[in-house]
């Protein structure tokens, strides 16, 4: 039952090539930066990233996408301020991408850890975006079915964990990573304070039967 592990580069090191990752976070909050400065220099290539965003600067996923280790981007804002590597790589055809406007995003990967086959939604009704998906009419309005959207593995930031792999988050930290932790087979959370008794069953946002393994890691850029 004891999930800790002694660094981040432990915690990626079987992240294989071709992985689909998730990565919590929004903007620069919530964002496990340890775990992917690891990721990084574990190698792994043509993953497939789903996130918020690309990334931006060269930090984080910016890194990760300067390196050349993205294949793929499954995102909602994939060019925010800064996002110069994310740019530069589509413009010259190494990455693709898959645009899922942000509400979507989170309720797909919300449905994959809730065990559900899907929903129906308004948005993007009518749009490029519900081209090729199932589409219906309810009561005069249009709804596109969307499929629940899970990873091999997930990498989320926490604020507080224990042994068993209980997770709080702090302020705008708790965004995507709660759902995020819940939709992949294999969950690394990194955290900020790593506690030797168990966490107040009252402050537990994510349990750890979602999480796999858990790494202290204090730095933020």
């Amino acid at each position: 039952m004891d999930k800790r592990l002694n660094s981040p580069a432990e915690a990626v090191a079987q992240i294989p090539d071709g992985a689909v990752v998730m990565i919590g976070g929004f903007g620069n909050s919530g964002v496990p930066f340890g775990l992917i400065d690891a990721l990084i220099e574990h190698g792994a290539k043509n993953l497939t990233i789903i996130s918020n965003n690309a990334g931006a600067g060269d930090f984080g996923l910016g890194r990760l996408l300067k390196e050349g280790q993205v294949a793929k981007f499954v995102c909602s804002y994939p060019r925010s301020k800064g996002s110069v590597w994310f740019e530069k790589a589509y413009a010259a055809g190494q990455i693709e991408l898959e645009i899922v406007p942000q509400g979507t995003l989170a309720e797909r990967i919300r449905a994959a850890g809730a065990g559900l086959g899907g929903f129906l939604t308004p948005t993007g009704y009518g749009t490029r975006l519900a081209d090729g998906k199932t589409t219906r009419v309810i009561d005069g309005k249009g709804y596109v079915f969307e499929k629940p959207l899970s990873a091999d593995f997930a990498l989320v930031r926490g604020e507080n964990g224990d042994r068993y792999g209980n997770l709080n988050y702090h302020g705008t930290a708790r965004n995507f990573n709660p759902v995020m932790a819940s939709a992949a087979r294999h969950t690394i959370a990194e955290v900020r304070h790593l506690s030797e008794t168990p966490l107040d069953p009252e402050t537990v946002v994510s349990p750890g039967i979602f999480v796999k393994s858990i790494v202290e890691y204090g730095a933020r850029p």
